[in-house]
Formats: C-alpha cells, structure tokens, sequence
C-alpha cells in the first residue's frame, strides 16, 4: 500500500493518491473523515497490474482518518502517517495527515 501527497501552489489543497496492491479483489474502496466515511463515493479504480488507485484532493493543514474496505474487509494502511484508536468502530483508523 502506499500514499503519495502532491501539494497545489494554486490551490489550498493536497492531491492524495491511495494506491492498494491488491490483484485478487474485486472492489477496494476508501473511506474516512474527507468522506463522511462514504462507500460509494471513493472507490478506487482497478489498474491492469491489480493494483486499486484513486486520487483525492484534500484541504490542506488537517489530519485525516480512513480505512480500505477491499470485498468488505476492514483494512488499514501499514505506510500512515500514524494510527489514532477509535472508540466508535472499536479499533485503530489508519491517518493522513496533508
């Protein structure tokens, strides 16, 4: 998995590119606080070389805490800028930070 940030000097926002190896998968998705945790509004596109990507654009100056959903599994990425616990689902949320 990895996260690749591409600051704007023209805009007050990051471009975020999630990238999930994952060839196997039918359907990855993203979702967190830049979604309102939405399943349908950030899935990621499957490459030809199985990999799932999808760029997002971010405002700047905050943190972020998402997961992967890869066929409905719960999945966090092991290259976040750290890991923050969660007590609604239980568990730790994967968080970038732009």
């Amino acid at each position: 998995m990895a996260i690749q940030k591409k600051y704007l000097k023209s805009k007050p926002v990051c471009k975020v590119t999630f990238t999930v190896p994952a060839a196997e998968a039918e359907r990855v998705v993203v979702v967190g606080d830049f979604n309102d945790w939405s399943q349908e509004s950030s899935i990621l596109k499957k490459l030809k070389n199985g990999n799932f990507k999808g760029t997002f654009d971010l405002p700047k100056g905050n943190a972020y805490e998402f997961r992967y959903i890869i066929d409905g599994n719960y999945v966090n990425d092991e290259t976040a800028d750290r890991f923050q616990w969660n007590d609604y689902a239980g568990t730790e949320n994967a968080v970038v930070e732009v």
